[in-house]
């Protein structure tokens, strides 16, 4: 069927705005950049998170006001606060098992209160508890984002109010941000960071709620580098956007590079979820099971196709079905995922988001070059732990300055280990020219 030219041009639209730029791209030849430790990196993502706030009580009626024959789900019935002594008890939990990831904090969420201003329902000290516990404790294993401003509806930057009308396209999850430039994105953006800067909060990228720039990620992406560095300073942004239940990649995806052999690199990262949220919904009505993620011979579910690509494996949950009311029916989906992985795997190593996001940018924008006795670097940013292998004909020799393990298990920085393809090296990559040689 024939486009008329408006048609045309929307389409025309539609794929750049799809096209993601991926900037530049070094040359890496004479070695091959492996997984972390040689290991598959796992990962928590924790959407609809915040401050005290059962988001799912709040966000359904404002949900349900736009779209009333989908949103049927019984928000009255749902507790409006998730409490702290819950946060610590998954955080203590969490951090026992080694489990880490991506936490959302939202600045104001469903319009409730401000996190860096009052919480109408709950004191200023009950607020000012649970920014400690977020800040004092929670920070030390995972990463901190907006997930947007409300995660229900637009907020005018410049006048703090909602925007009309109260439709789907001004709806944060849906139509809003789908044609918006890069700037007007950014501005939104550092607006959503900057009450967490202001309660005290790291913040690494930002989460996109539901469809946020779906059909606008080449803007979206420009737009978390520009804003992550305008307001945080961010060496290395990421931001979640997609999440792959099929046999699609889900490795990292590093856009927007640029300036790599310059003294001011940049680079975005695109993490990409793997799962579904098959804990307990993002209404904390829906109950998953342990066997979506993994099955009880460890062979099934989505989990061992993702490690057996070796690519990240992202998991995907909602904050309100962690808690399920406090039945806690997600934590314990989750707890039974980490056993049967613990039971199934020994090469696994749990990443914060900002951690994937560096090994990933290291991994694709350091040039790498043969050299007389093995190779030379130019790493526009540090990554602990990079890990590489050196192809060698006849007996690898040692490398200088590093210790010998006997296995690829035990790699960690400062080691190396011989394989059948070659030398194996974990180390400490440090920004700028650096060289690797063989003895």
């Amino acid at each position: 069927m024939d486009l008329n030219r408006r048609e045309f041009m929307e389409a025309a639209l539609a794929a750049t705005l799809l096209r993601q730029d991926k900037g530049e791209r070094p040359k890496q030849e004479g070695a091959t950049v492996l997984n972390p430790r040689g290991r598959v990196p796992v990962s928590l993502l924790v959407d609809d998170s915040t401050c005290l706030v059962n988001l799912a009580h709040y966000c359904i009626p404002q949900f349900a006001h736009v779209f009333p024959d989908r949103m049927k789900q019984d928000w009255r019935k749902l507790p409006r606060e998730i409490p702290d002594a819950f946060v610590r008890k998954f955080g203590e939990w969490c951090r026992e098992h080694g489990v880490k990831g991506k936490y959302s904090v939202i600045p104001f969420p469903a319009m409730v209160g401000w996190i860096d201003r009052e919480m109408p329902g709950w004191t200023k000290r009950e607020l000012e508890a649970s920014l400690a516990l977020l800040r004092d404790f929670m920070a030390k294993d995972w990463d901190f984002t907006p997930e947007m401003v409300t995660h229900t509806r637009v907020i005018d930057p410049k006048t703090g109010r909602a925007l009309e009308p109260y439709d789907e396209s001004t709806m944060e999850n849906w139509g809003w941000s789908q044609k918006r430039s890069v700037d007007e994105l950014a501005e939104y953006l550092a607006y959503a960071m900057r009450p967490l800067k202001n309660a005290g909060l790291p913040c690494q990228g930002v989460t996109s709620p539901g469809g946020f720039a779906g059909k606008n990620l080449a803007n979206y992406s420009q737009a978390v580098l520009q804003s992550c560095r305008d307001v945080y300073k961010t060496e290395i942004p990421f931001y979640l956007k997609k999440v792959h239940t099929d046999g699609r990649s889900v490795a990292p995806e590093v856009l927007c590079a640029s300036g790599l052999e310059g003294g001011d690199p940049k680079a975005v990262v695109s993490i990409i979820g793997c799962t579904g949220d098959w804990f307990g919904g993002w209404d904390g009505l829906e109950a998953g099971s342990v066997d979506q993620f993994i099955t009880e011979d460890l062979k099934g579910g989505r989990l061992p196709q993702v490690i057996a690509k070796g690519e990240p494996a992202v998991l995907v949950c909602h904050w309100p079905g962690i808690y399920y009311s406090g039945e806690e029916v997600g934590f314990k989906i989750l707890q039974g995922v980490v056993k049967r992985l613990r039971a199934g795997y020994d090469n696994l190593l749990w990443m914060t988001f900002s951690e994937i996001s560096r090994y990933w940018a290291a991994k694709e924008l350091t040039r790498i070059e043969k050299a007389e006795r093995g190779v030379s670097l130019q790493a526009p940013f540090a990554c602990p732990g990079f890990t590489i292998r050196v192809a060698g004909a006849g007996i690898p020799k040692q490398p200088i300055g590093l210790k010998e393990v006997t296995s690829p298990s035990e790699l960690a920085s400062g080691t190396w280990t011989r394989t059948p393809e070659g030398v194996v090296v974990c180390f400490d990559l440090p920004k700028g020219a650096s060289r690797l040689e063989l003895a």
